[in-house]
């Protein structure tokens, strides 16, 4: 799965439980199944109960002891993910390893966007982080564990259309560093992983409708897939890192170095255009998100 197999011994995570938010999503789906395939059993938690319910069914039969969860979670609320934090443990044993993947995201200016698009945004990635490792942080002592941040670049330089999320990202990754200093003495790990341009996942799509011309803008001279996060997850929950704790894992071939904008700068920032956010009517361009 995803190539963990041929380059990581079997069942290195034997006993241990995978946590994850938006573990139905393409990306966090990718870092739990190789945890998996290496002999961890998981929680996956989305919004969406139907989905998130028929990926951990898939990913059951990735191993043929393999067993994984899937709960119906809003990341905002606390109460539910403390819950599901406590089927985890009545059901799997604990909590070992703790991905926070869940994000909101769209296309939009700061102009076009409403302060309530703002809100909705910090309050998925952010309070959504936040809560996912109070509820989890206790577990993690025990098992003298760690948590993986899902980020990205786009903070590291401006990127238009892309404001709320940079706020968002920026945060957790603060986030990340305190938990590293302040858990650190307590056996736990904090560390986060920067995704690039990744082929294959939603946020990509509507990033880059032209995705050709990205993966030539890459260094390295190609997209970035799945597995390649999936790889860094795998290394950065073993033993072999044991001593990388507040670090920042930017698994982008070097993009981020070399592109700031996806749009033609500054004619669409001057004329924002408007795009299309899945599951909503199509705005004018003088409407706010």
């Amino acid at each position: 799965m995803h190539g963990v197999e041929k380059i990581f011994q079997p069942d290195i995570f034997k006993n241990k439980v995978v946590f994850c938010t938006g573990g139905a999503g393409t990306i966090c789906r990718g870092q739990v199944e190789a945890l998996v395939a290496l002999g961890a059993n998981a929680t996956i938690v989305g919004r969406n109960k139907e989905k998130t319910e028929k990926a951990a069914a898939e990913m059951s039969k990735i191993r043929h002891d393999a067993k994984v969860i899937g709960l119906s979670v809003d990341v905002r609320n606390y109460e539910s993910l403390a819950a599901a934090v406590k089927t985890t443990v009545e059901q799997l044993g604990g909590i070992d390893i703790l991905i926070c993947g869940a994000a909101g995201n769209f296309l939009a200016t700061i102009e076009q966007l409403s302060p309530n698009a703002f809100k909705t945004v910090m309050d998925i990635d952010v309070l959504g982080s936040f809560n996912t490792f109070k509820a989890a942080s206790d577990e993690l002592i025990k098992s003298k564990g760690q948590v993986i941040f899902v980020s990205a670049t786009l903070h590291y330089r401006g990127v238009p259309y892309q404001g709320h999320v940079s706020a968002a990202k920026a945060a957790i990754d603060s986030l990340s560093q305190v938990i590293a200093i302040e858990y650190g003495p307590k056996g736990v790990r904090s560390n986060i992983i920067a995704p690039g341009p990744i082929a294959g996942t939603e946020g990509m799509d509507r990033l880059s409708p032209n995705q050709d011309a990205t993966a030539k803008s890459v260094p390295v001279g190609r997209m970035g897939t799945i597995s390649d996060i999936a790889l860094s997850t795998v290394y950065l929950c073993s033993d072999a890192a044991s001593f990388v704790n507040g670090a920042v894992v930017v698994v982008d071939g070097g993009s981020w170095h070399v592109t700031s904008t996806f749009v033609n700068y500054p004619e669409d920032v001057i004329n924002p255009k408007v795009f299309k956010v899945a599951g909503t009517k199509k705005s004018k361009s003088s409407s706010k998100i």
